[in-house]
């Protein structure tokens, strides 16, 4: 059984996602709504803590074995600076490859963005698991390989003191995304005419027979284009709701966000989450 850190924990997704392969020792994050929406679905509250100066006692107090961690995306991201290493987002990144030699877990899992492979943060992880003896795979998925309709591909390093075997992905193909529904929708979702008139051309749109849906990012509450798709329904063009984009996530049905979290904080939360299926077939390369 692996005892887990869960480091930028967000909404919890490596806890749903690690299952009954062991414990969450320990989360961490510093968004208050992330953590308010972790404690209201999980039971418990991370650790409101800076990653970037957390001392080496406190994480090693936590008698962890396993690291399980998706740091901010946005220095490696398509739409990103690409500023690697000297994006200020990276510092967490950064402290906590410097405690690594200290304090070297039996297992690493790490999801990024495609952009994270090659970069000056990958060479720097990649270095530190060899110099310490722990073998790795970088792996590349997508949902739409596991019968979700939404294509949010990403890439994952996985480690281990044992010696690893990629698994191959799964073929199954992907469902309607009238399966993922609200049974009432939310008329407030629908774009007004103004905005339908200077954005309809770059929106991607989507009906509810479709079988795919493009990645929706934290953005998706303030812009248009490219930040995930749109709904085409009689009455017209409609976001997502959260809901919905928490079940194209692979997030359980009941997951939900306390009232006091904004629609904007919702869909940005979302937007930087885990696809939950896919971090679970992550996670199993650690298996036997």
């Amino acid at each position: 059984m692996m005892r887990a850190l869960e480091l930028f924990s967000g909404l919890g997704g490596w806890r749903l996602a690690l299952g009954g392969r062991g414990e969450v020792a320990a989360a961490y994050d510093v968004n208050q709504a992330a953590n308010a929406t972790y404690a209201l679905n999980h039971g418990e509250a991370p650790r409101a803590r800076e990653l970037a100066t957390i001392p080496l006692r406190e994480l090693a107090a936590h008698g962890a074995d396993t690291w399980l961690l998706s740091p901010p995306c946005q220095p490696f991201c398509r739409m990103g600076n690409h500023g690697g290493l000297d994006d200020r987002r990276s510092r967490a990144f950064r402290h906590l490859l410097a405690l690594f030699p200290e304090l070297v877990p039996d297992r690493l899992v790490l999801e990024n963005v495609g952009g994270f492979l090659g970069s000056d943060a990958h060479a720097l992880l990649a270095e530190r698991l060899r110099a310490h003896g722990l073998h790795r795979l970088d792996l590349e998925a997508c949902p739409s390989r596991f019968g979700l309709p939404n294509q949010r591909p990403r890439v994952f390093v996985v480690a281990s003191r044992r010696p690893l075997k990629a698994r191959p992905l799964p073929e199954l193909p992907a469902r309607r995304i009238a399966e993922f529904l609200d049974v009432e929708e939310d008329a407030a979702l629908y774009l007004p005419e103004a905005i339908l008139a200077r954005h309809r051309r770059g929106l991607d749109l989507v009906t509810a027979d479709d079988r795919r849906s493009t990645c929706f990012i934290g953005g998706y509450g303030q812009r248009y284009v490219a930040s995930g798709s749109f709904l085409r329904t009689p009455q017209g063009i409609r976001r997502f709701s959260t809901s919905e984009v928490a079940r194209l996530l692979g997030l359980p049905e009941g997951f939900r966000f306390p009232e006091e979290v904004p629609l904007e904080a919702r869909y940005k939360l979302l937007g930087n989450g885990l696809s939950i299926p896919v971090a679970a077939w992550a996670l199993s390369h650690l298996d036997g």
